[in-house]
């Protein structure tokens, strides 16, 4: 799952995806007197808060009373967010999880670390790295990036017209404010790459256009539902056109001045973000902040190397096992190159990936005992974005059930996506990954706040859906060897994560050494592998969350099943691991503990349990 708001750069928004749902009911008078009720308003006041800071967040999630304006990225507003975080904190701290249920513990420790965290990253000024290709002002990958924010955005009448025109009134503000703080960055030394930022140019012509309504901004106004009437959709398009040409088109037009005369020429020959100043303590913040693990970059490093030698093992069973002769760079090489692991269209594509995952569906109750009930479709990534951005992602539900969840597929050069790893992509981005964790999260009966409903953790979101893509097998995919050994590709993708990204940003690792390795050691395609090392350049440490959450998984997985014997029921442990929502990986494995330990209990009368391992 690869969206992430326009402000994602600041990396100050602990929250992920969510709207009004089901959630803990306002406290009482009476119930205001106990630290419950406390925390239960504080709590609240807290996420109010983040969703006014960034209006790009709120729509997302689904909350429509800032579908007007854009986040206020002035160094004042940042400061003060800072600084209200903090104070946030010393009331929570103030009140303390003294006397709390296990539940209400749990969501203690999660806003706690959501506010630890934020703060955390705080004094590296994330905002300086504002610009990625990734997505920001240009249009980009994240369906929060500025223009494609349409894409999660409402358009069903005329309000919602007028909230995204006057967003389109207000851009100017935003693109002055980005362009300062990417000046900041070039008095203190703190650019970004300059390979990546050349990687930004043709998203910057992309929005360079002589009429009004050839502007990615227009794209909505080209789909005005029936029941806004004639009158009214004539009105809106003019007020569009006239915003875009009055107020985009210029703003545009001026960060590409300032972005191609001052900014490029400014930018770092290093890719590392070590190499920058403070560089290296916030690569350590930033190890922390996705993994939510105390561990440093050389045992993450150790961690990859000794999974890549693993996989590389299962690998050459199946090498073995379809009777290939040669080595594995040439299996590899003919996994990219030969003609009947592709489409040779993009309309194929699509019709593939959504046969996929509608075989999965029948056989998920074989594995969980809760199934969501928010559906989700197959879509393919916008055109505008597509040349940039990952093979696919996942576009999120929205929590009150008005948007279903979109497993988005990248039908840029059908002919450079292999069939082989169509499988394992749909089991991680669709079900049972993505949308089957973030649906039963969204839809927990569990009264929760907001604030932790909508906890995003990279570890567990993402470390969930490389888990899930383990699954397969049990799901009725990797019935084909070649598929199968597209699962391992994945598997060892994201080892190769853990070995690429820290020698990116700690050992330092040049580009092309990191392409090397990647390519060596994985059967990717020359674009994907390009792409996820520019990714991995640009977001640093976000990569190693998905490894280290999937073996935390796994070995909590190993350590019940050890425990437990006979009584082990993997559907029940699935249903404890995702009814927790995202937490912190130390939260998981205490949740599992517990249930482990209530299970033991439950069976203690009628056989002894063996012993651990």
């Amino acid at each position: 799952m690869s969206c992430a708001p326009l402000v994602a750069a600041l990396a100050l928004i602990g929250g992920g995806v969510a709207t009004a749902m089901p959630q803990s009911a306002a406290p009482t008078a009476a119930d205001a007197a106990t630290p419950a009720g406390r925390l239960a308003a504080l709590y609240d006041d807290i996420w109010q808060r983040w969703l006014r800071e960034d209006p790009t967040l709120a729509t997302s999630v689904g909350d429509r009373r800032y579908d007007d304006r854009w986040p206020d990225l002035s160094p004042a507003a940042v400061a003060r967010a800072a600084q209200e975080d903090r104070e946030s904190l010393a009331a929570l701290e103030t009140i303390g999880p003294g006397g709390l249920s296990a539940a209400d513990r749990t969501t203690y420790e999660v806003v706690k670390l959501q506010l630890e965290r934020r703060l955390s990253l705080a004094p590296f000024e994330p905002a300086v790295y504002a610009v990625s290709h990734l997505g920001s002002l240009q249009s980009a990958t994240s369906p929060q990036s500025a223009s494609e924010l349409q894409e999660v955005a409402p358009f069903a009448n005329v309000a919602d017209y007028e909230h995204w025109i006057a967003r389109l009134r207000g851009f100017g503000r935003l693109v002055d404010q980005v362009t300062e703080e990417l000046a900041l960055g070039v008095r203190e030394g703190r650019t970004q790459p300059r390979v990546l930022m050349e990687r930004v140019l043709p998203q910057l012509e992309a929005q360079r256009v002589a009429r009004p309504e050839d502007s990615p901004f227009y794209a909505p106004f080209k789909r005005m539902p029936a029941s806004i009437g004639a009158a009214d959709r004539e009105r809106l398009g003019a007020e569009g056109r006239a915003a875009i040409a009055g107020t985009v088109l210029p703003a545009m037009a001026r960060f590409t001045r300032y972005f191609t005369g001052t900014y490029l020429p400014a930018c770092r020959d290093s890719i590392g973000i070590s190499a920058t100043p403070g560089g290296a303590a916030y690569y350590r913040a930033l190890i922390a902040y996705h993994t939510t693990t105390d561990k440093s970059a050389a045992q993450i490093h150790a961690i990859g190397l000794a999974e890549v030698a693993r996989i590389h093992r299962a690998m050459d069973e199946v090498i073995a096992r379809v009777g290939f002769k040669g080595d594995f760079a040439q299996f590899a090489h003919m996994l990219r190159t030969d003609p009947r692991f592709f489409y040779t269209n993009g309309e194929d594509l699509l019709h593939g990936y959504m046969v996929i995952a509608k075989s999965i569906d029948p056989n998920l109750v074989q594995l969980f005992g809760r199934l969501p009930r928010t559906p989700y479709g197959v879509r393919p990534v916008p055109d505008t974005s597509a040349p940039n951005t990952t093979t696919a992602y996942y576009q999120p539900l929205a929590q009150d059930g008005s948007r279903a969840g979109y497993y988005m597929v990248n039908l840029y050069r059908p002919e450079a996506r292999p069939r082989w790893e169509m499988e394992v992509l749909t089991a991680h981005e669709a079900v049972p990954g993505h949308h089957l964790q973030i649906a039963l999260q969204y839809e927990n009966a569990t009264p929760m706040p907001m604030i932790r409903r909508s906890a995003d953790f990279t570890a567990y979101v993402e470390g969930w859906a490389l888990y899930a893509e383990g699954l397969g097998e049990r799901l009725g995919l990797y019935t084909d060897p070649y598929q199968k050994f597209g699962e391992l590709t994945y598997d060892m993708w994201r080892a190769v994560r853990l070995v690429v990204d820290t020698g990116i940003h700690a050992q330092g690792w040049t580009r092309q050494q990191a392409i090397d390795y990647f390519m060596q050691n994985a059967p990717k395609s020359a674009l994907d592998v390009a792409n996820e090392v520019d990714r991995y350049i640009a977001w640093p440490g976000q990569a190693l969350a998905y490894k280290m959450g999937q073996l935390e998984i796994l070995a909590l997985r190993e350590r019940a099943r050890a425990a437990l014997g006979d009584a082990f029921d993997i559907r029940e442990f699935h249903d404890v691991v995702l009814g927790t929502g995202a937490v912190p990986l130390p939260l998981l494995d205490r949740t599992v503990a517990e249930w482990i330990e209530a299970k033991r209990a439950a069976i203690r009368p009628n056989a002894s349990p063996p012993s651990r391992p």
